[in-house]
Parts: structure tokens; sequence; C-alpha cells
């Protein structure tokens, strides 16, 4: 989020074993203060479920190939374009698709109008990509063949301003951020998505139906083990823990709420293990690496690790490193992480590939499955740049896409990558 809020935009889903519309008030606000800083514009039993559904697919189920999926995110009616990518991470365009709803801005948004990670989400395992329409209040899933997009199905996303969404197997929950926000499950199905009796949870929060962007909920997120999902809020500054039972439905009406280590908690990854949650933090750009446990409660493995940079919003796993997107400075900060699990930032200055002119407005982020290349949202340049990644977690550009809805009034984000 440019405040500086689905696993994933890309999103990579999780998976069991796997280890690995609105309105503006006033003018844009070039600063925003937060907690005091300031911050620079610019298990088991769910495997038994998985299984249990598992018939619902086809053995055909199709697949995304060598794509990259934007959301444009445009306010009269939200479009996802199709990337089709080469073999040398270079894309070329290859159509449009209306979702059936309308994109979405947040109040006083600086830079990115959903003000989340996670936004859009491809699942490898069902063959879709799961798209909020945050201007009308509703959910798009589409069947992924190759580089098309099929069979669209729209869905009310059990809230106000979806922005965020996470899955596991056979469920999806989607953040909703408008209002109190919550989390609404739903089953996945070869027909779309279905709500999922009794899995709605209220926040708590206080916004209105169109929420500012410093005071909403940044990201939904399974742990990969499938056992909890993790809401980060920005301005309660806390990383919310709903532990989940077999069925896919929270264990308690609410999360178990624990004070963030590092200011204005947002973006949310995990390690290669599964075991280690990051989470990358606005205030002041850092990242603060936990334990979950089991009865939710999270404790802190490493101290917020700062990377020099301004306005943290983003961050995405490619095997053992992680990419950052810095809104505030339009740089892409690298970070590695040892095999005791110690992160360190993969150069000093804290960028992995040096910042560019043509490419402002820094937000969201996707890596491919092979983890071979990023791909960076840049919101007001309206382009997406295309990353090699290195042996020593560098970032050589290989591509640039333009054209894309720029940030005026709203602007495209959400981005997904296979």
């Amino acid at each position: 989020m440019s405040m500086h809020s689905s696993q994933k935009g890309n999103r990579r889903t999780s998976r069991a074993g796997d280890t690995r519309g609105g309105h503006r008030a006033g003018s844009r606000t070039r600063r925003i203060v937060i907690g005091g800083g300031a911050l620079a514009v610019a298990g088991a039993a769910t495997v038994a479920v998985s299984l249990a559904s598992a018939s619902q697919y086809s053995r055909s189920a199709a697949r995304g190939d060598h794509a990259v999926f934007v959301q444009g995110n445009e306010l009269d009616g939200n479009t996802i374009h199709v990337f089709a990518r080469g073999d040398d991470g270079k894309l070329q365009p290859a159509g449009a698709y209306e979702t059936g709803g309308k994109g979405g801005d947040q109040v006083d948004a600086p830079t990115d109008s959903l003000a989340s990670q996670g936004s859009l989400v491809y699942d490898g395992r069902s063959g879709m990509l799961l798209a909020v329409n945050a201007g009308s209040g509703t959910v798009t899933s589409f069947r992924v063949e190759g580089q098309r997009l099929q069979d669209r199905e729209v869905v009310d996303s059990g809230g106000e301003f979806p922005s965020s969404i996470a899955v596991h197997g056979t469920i999806a929950y989607v953040m909703n951020a408008g209002g109190q926000g919550s989390v609404q499950g739903f089953r996945i199905t070869d027909k779309g998505l279905k709500p999922l009796k009794g899995s709605h949870r209220s926040l708590g929060l206080d916004n209105e139906d169109v929420p500012r962007f410093d005071t909403s909920p940044g990201e939904v997120e399974f742990t990969p083990d499938g056992r909890n999902l993790v809401v980060t809020t920005k301005a309660n500054n806390t990383v919310e823990v709903f532990p989940m039972k077999p069925d896919g439905l929270p264990a308690s009406d609410e999360p178990v709420v624990n004070q963030s280590a590092g200011g204005v908690p947002f973006a949310i990854s995990f390690d290669a293990t599964g075991k280690r949650l990051l989470v990358a933090e606005a205030e002041k750009s850092t990242v603060t690496t936990y334990n979950v446990h089991r009865d939710g409660k999270l404790e802190v493995v490493q101290q917020p690790l700062p990377n020099g940079q301004e306005t943290l919003c983003w961050l995405e796993r490619a095997g053992n490193y992680f990419y950052g997107g810095n809104t505030g400075n339009s740089t892409v900060t690298g970070y590695r992480m040892d095999k005791h699990g110690t992160l360190s930032l993969t150069n000093e200055v804290g960028i992995a590939t040096p910042p560019s002119a043509d490419s402002q407005g820094v937000i969201d982020l996707a890596v491919t499955e092979d983890e071979r290349f990023v791909y960076v949202q840049n919101a007001v340049s309206g382009t997406v740049d295309g990353f090699r990644v290195e042996a020593d977690g560098a970032l050589t550009k290989v591509t640039t896409a333009e054209g894309l809805p720029a940030f005026d009034e709203s602007g495209m984000e959400g981005i997904a990558a296979v």
C-alpha cells in the first residue's frame, strides 16, 4: 500500500504439504502520519478436507501457462489484463477480460487504490484466477486455460470493499476492508466460489464502507499448513490470527490479537519451510519474522529489520529470497534467508535493482511459480517491469509492459504470475 494493503499478487496459494469502488475525500494527501510515524508518499485435518473435495475437479483441470495477470481496478468496470510470458521473461499482451464488477479507490490513497496485498490470486490447484471487485463488493473467479480466462462467475464478497484473498486447499477467504472489516470464507468448486456457511468474522474496525487507506486492513493469508488465518491491521498495529477448524471455519468468533513488533503491518509472506511468518511494516520500512503457534499467538524470532528505503508495503518470496516494494521512493528491496532462518538484505543499500525514472509508484509484486522471475507494478507509470532473479538475489530487468491503468482517480492493483 502506498502508505506507506493473495500469498501469492504472484499470489502463490497455500496447499497442504506445500513448504515452500469508490470515491476520494478531498485532495490527495502528500504526507500521512500514523501512530507517530511519518510515511512518505510516492494441518492434517485441512488435508482431509482438501482430499475429500478433490473429486469435484476434472483430471484435466485447466492451468495457467507462462502468463502474467494484472488487475486494472477500473472504477467503471474492472478488467484483468493478460500477458503471455516468454521463457526469457518478456511479456506480450494476450487480451483483457471484464470481471463483471467495479474497481475501487480507498480514501486519500497516495498511489495504490486498494491499499492491500493479495487482491488477485491464481490458485494452481483448481486452475482458477480470483479477483476482487472492491467497488461493487463482489469477487470474480475465472477458469484459466493457458493465457485465456473462461467461465466467469461473480459472487458477493460478504462485506464492503473486498481487497485481499487467501487460498488453502479448497477453501478461500476474502478480506473486506470497509465498515467494521471482515473475513468471509468460500469453498472453491468447479462452478466458482460458494459461500461457506458460518465462516463470516468481523475485524472490529471503524471505517466507512469505502475505507481510508491508512485504517484499512492490509492482507489476509493462510499459514502454509492451513491451521491459521492471518490478517494485518495498519492503524491498530496488530497481526490478528484466527485458528481454523478442520471444516474450514474459524475456531472462535474473534481473532487472537497480537501487537505488531513494527509500525503499520501490511504484507504477509512465509519462508520456504512454511514455518516462519514475515510481515512487512510500512512505517519504517521493516520486516519482522515470527513463529505462529497453534493457538494463534505470535513469537518474534527476529526483530524488525530496516531496509533503508521508504514505505515498504509488499513482500513476496522467490526461493530463499524475498522482494519488497517500497512505494515511497519507487524501489525494490532484496532479502535473503539463511538455513538458520535469519533474514538479511542482499546488499548494503537495500536495493535489488537500480531504480528507474520511468518506473514510478512501485506497488504490488508477483513471483512466477518456478521462482525465476519477479514482476512489479508501477502505479504512477502505468507499467509492469519484469526481472530475472540472479544467483546472488539481484534483479535484472528483462521486460516492461506499458499502457496499463495508471494511478489517478484510481489505478491498477493486483498481479499474479505463473
